[in-house]
């Protein structure tokens, strides 16, 4: 028996277009009786990236693609999506590790296996309709046996914008004329982590009138329109100049999940919504206030395939009185005291609004903190 032992180095999140490493340690452990341990032999192995797109059959049409060897019977030959659901979207050009391995008891030997992941990939996501996993698939075999798998998830975010060099280059430090320039190769995650920042960092207060028929409710003041996973969306309400008092409000961070018109089952079919994070609060007589959402790290940030496209939005709802409600009347003398009297019964409408944000991914290393997703595993062949 030979013990496999496959690892990705730097743990279990990426971004497309950056190589990923994984060991693979080849063991011959010694058994109880070590007179009747022997050399052990494995024929090859091989290792290769892929990526499952999984839809559900009552809301999405696949578009047709190349054949998908996943259900194929051939358990001899390298197979890496044999036994999985759905259609491979990404696949790498498999590397061969070795040909003809012998291992003494107690002998065992490692493998490097690096791989850039594609930068067009899609990104992993798990919706309600659409589903996109990665996985290391490491393949071995014995001579005149099947081929065994060992397989490890990984998760992939995508930086757009990276090939758009006036982004990341607004963040670059000026350079000092005093010393002498050196040229430093700049690597996809340092390019990343610009684009980040630079998009994410850009405080560009908008305001926002919220009104009705009947008159103005309040203003909104979103600080930056772009956010990266793991960040709060802070943001500020004033009601100092309402004409319609408003009773209640609510936010929420919603994504939605859109199937492009030629992948929908049904032509009436409308996107589904995910909440995340919200925010609710009586407001009445309220003159500031404001929220704070958290952005899990989880999430996906929104992209776009051909077939579905993720976008977030804030989504608002505004409980406001139909009619005047009595004043609170305040006495001149401040020694005195008085308590205000809500009526019983206050005729209310409610107001709903969506304002798009832009989520963005956030560095792989800190996503990876706090990933349950372990970046090793085993298998004995």
């Amino acid at each position: 028996m030979i013990e496999v032992i496959a690892n990705i180095v730097r743990g279990s999140v990426f971004l497309a277009g950056e190589t990923l490493e994984c060991t693979v340690t080849f063991s011959n452990p010694v058994c109880d009786n070590v007179s009747t341990s022997k050399p052990d032999t494995l024929t090859w192995a091989s290792a290769q990236l892929s990526c499952q797109c999984n839809v559900s059959e009552s809301r999405v049409i696949q578009p047709p693609r190349r054949t998908d060897l996943s259900q194929s019977g051939n358990t001899t030959s390298f197979v890496p999506a044999r036994g999985e659901r759905g259609v491979t979207v990404v696949s790498t050009h498999p590397r061969i590790l070795f040909c003809n391995l012998t291992l003494s008891p107690g002998e065992s030997k490692t493998f490097i296996y690096r791989e850039r992941i594609p930068r067009d990939a899609p990104p992993s996501y798990k919706g309600q309709s659409v589903k996109y996993s990665y996985k290391v698939t490491i393949g071995t075999q014995r001579l005149n046996s099947a081929t065994k798998l060992l397989r490890i998830p990984f998760r992939v975010l995508v930086v757009y914008g990276l090939g758009d060099t006036s982004i990341y280059e607004e963040s670059q430090r000026p350079s000092n004329p005093f010393l002498a320039e050196q040229k430093k190769e700049t690597s996809l995650l340092d390019m990343a982590l610009q684009v980040i920042t630079t998009i994410t960092s850009r405080r560009t207060p908008n305001f926002y009138n919220i009104t009705n028929d009947q008159g103005k409710v309040g203003r909104f003041c979103l600080f930056k329109p772009a956010y990266k996973i793991g960040e709060d969306i802070i943001a500020t309400f004033d009601f100092s100049g309402a004409t319609i008092p408003c009773l209640q409000f609510s936010v929420a961070l919603q994504s939605e999940e859109n199937i492009s018109e030629e992948c929908r089952r049904k032509p009436s079919q409308t996107s589904a919504v995910t909440t995340y994070s919200k925010h609710e609060e009586f407001c009445l007589h309220t003159t500031k206030s404001h929220i704070q959402l958290p952005i899990p790290l989880h999430l996906t940030p929104g992209f776009i395939t051909d077939i579905v496209c993720l976008w977030y939005h804030l989504h608002f709802e505004f409980i406001t009185a139909s009619q005047p409600l009595p004043d609170h009347v305040i006495p001149a003398d401040q020694s005195e005291s008085s308590t205000w009297q809500g009526p019983k019964n206050v005729e209310v409408e409610t107001m709903v609004w969506d304002l798009p944000v832009k989520i963005v991914p956030t560095n792989p290393l800190q996503a990876t903190s706090i990933s349950i997703a372990r970046a090793s595993n085993s298998v004995n062949v």
